[in-house]
């Protein structure tokens, strides 16, 4: 009889505990809708004005593509330079973010670092450095250059960590300065995943660049504003084409290049 009783019991056992916690989860986020007047009806009404919006930007009107171009080449550019400084600066720091390679004095300020530049929106930076340095690309290039420190310094120091440390031991015991180490230990373990993660960065670069001209850093992001106050939907959707080619593009070059470093 013992033995039937085993073979009946399921050997995964229910976590009640858990299906609680689903339970209260949507039952908050019941009540956060209904706080949050998020109605069918309102769900329902906002198809029609999404049809009434797609009817008029259909056909796109491409008539001012000298604008489009000037300001997509401004776009690219600021993308352009903010990544590359944005790697520069993010070798360094995710560097000294590397636990298992530099000491904890060093490691806490540039995780400090790090972790600024990942706290707020680019957003949220553009319009401190709109505040700054004036509109225009400089504060674009300032504010992806932020955002930049902080994906690839984390995902650098990351990747540094994850690296073995035999090399790092045999490149030390043949007597070679810290550089050396760098260069023929630590370097040839994490340099295409960083390739992989600079490749990825650029294209978010082109992407925010788009969205920090709103708020006046440059780019095509102060045409798309103004196009949305204008009641100008056929030129946003022409501009909208522009910036969807654009990342199609980025995404085939990025994927070359990866291929490259293979």
């Amino acid at each position: 009889m013992s033995s039937v009783a085993e073979r009946r019991e399921t050997p995964f056992k229910p976590n009640w505990w858990a299906r609680l916690g689903y339970l209260l989860a949507i039952a908050y986020a019941l009540y956060a809708m209904s706080y949050l007047d998020i109605t069918w009806s309102r769900f329902i009404q906002g198809f029609s004005n999404a049809a009434s919006l797609l009817g008029e930007m259909v056909p796109p009107n491409f008539e001012r593509w000298q604008l489009l171009i000037r300001n997509m080449l401004e776009t690219i550019q600021i993308a352009v330079i903010a990544s590359a400084f944005g790697v520069l600066f993010s070798l360094p720091i995710g560097l000294c973010s590397a636990r298992n390679l530099m000491p904890d004095w060093l490691t806490w300020p540039a995780r400090t670092v790090i972790c600024i530049c990942r706290s707020f929106h680019p957003v949220i930076f553009a319009i401190l450095f709109v505040k700054a340095v004036g509109f225009g690309p400089l504060a674009g290039i300032l504010t992806l250059i932020f955002a930049s420190i902080g994906f690839i310094g984390k995902l650098f120091a990351e990747a540094i960590e994850e690296i073995s440390l035999k090399p790092v031991e045999a490149v030390r015991a043949s007597g070679a300065p810290f550089m050396s180490v760098l260069i023929f230990a630590v370097l040839p373990q994490v340099f295409n995943r960083f390739v992989g993660f600079s490749s990825y960065q650029f294209d978010a670069n082109l992407r925010n660049s788009t969205m920090v001209g709103i708020v006046g850093a440059g780019g095509i992001g102060g045409t798309l504003f103004a196009a949305f106050q204008r009641f100008d939907y056929d030129f946003l959707a022409a501009i909208l084409i522009s910036i969807i080619a654009l990342i199609m593009v980025s995404e085939f070059l990025s994927v070359k290049v990866k291929a490259m470093f293979r």
